[in-house]
């Protein structure tokens, strides 16, 4: 009787344990807006909304292309036609960010800066992170007691501000301490610029650009 008991509970054991597995491969196969997607979850169909979890993924978020989910804590982008990506239960510590290129050939995306939600772009030639005023304002950055500089931007030079933040975050990828500067009017985005871009090793493959942490 005692045998038979264990054998029940291992076996319950197992199936749970089995149950809470995460999948092995996640696909983006179809986008419906900005607010839906269809994955392939280990080569099932699911419509999926934005904030759902299926079969232990979770949609983060859908832009140009993209999706964002998350799986066992850990957060992954899909570009869409791509491969399957595949789900580690015990991956290493994330060390790219992946981004799809967008209208006008731009790679923008989506993270925090000190916590605070904005949207980001690519620019090579710009030496540092540039953020508008406007934008500034909007994350809570104190950047009245940055350093006072004058820049020149494409409208000629102005007035700005060179302060540090203490984090910018994309996906899992977080870089500490990062220069920037804070200039007046309004940028679309704000501009991730060298001092971001030379902690990554950068490389483009077709119409996808990959940075990846040099340490």
């Amino acid at each position: 009787m005692l045998r038979s008991w264990l054998t029940c509970a291992l076996l319950g054991l197992a199936l749970a344990a089995q149950a809470q597995a995460p999948p092995a491969q996640v696909q983006l196969n179809g986008m419906l807006g900005s607010r839906a997607a269809l994955l392939l979850i280990d080569g099932e169909p699911r419509t999926m909304e934005v904030g759902a979890t299926a079969k232990g993924v979770r949609l983060v978020s859908l832009e140009d292309g993209r999706a964002v989910v998350e799986v066992a804590g850990r957060r992954q982008t899909l570009l869409m036609g791509a491969a399957p990506a595949r789900i580690l239960s015990s991956s290493p510590a994330p060390r790219q960010i992946v981004m799809a290129q967008g209208q006008g050939g731009h790679y923008t995306t989506t993270g925090t800066i000190n916590g605070q939600a904005t949207s980001f772009l690519i620019d090579t030639g710009a030496t540092s992170v540039a953020i508008s005023q406007i934008e500034a304002d909007k994350l809570g950055l104190r950047y009245l007691y940055g350093r006072r500089i004058v820049t020149q931007t494409a409208n000629g030079t102005v007035p700005a501000f060179l302060i540090e933040l203490a984090s910018i975050r994309i996906g899992d990828i977080e870089v500490r301490n990062v220069s920037a500067i804070v200039i007046p009017g309004q940028l679309s985005h704000v501009l991730l610029g060298n001092s971001f871009l030379t902690r990554f090793q950068m490389r483009r493959e077709n119409d996808v650009m990959t940075l990846e942490l040099r340490y």
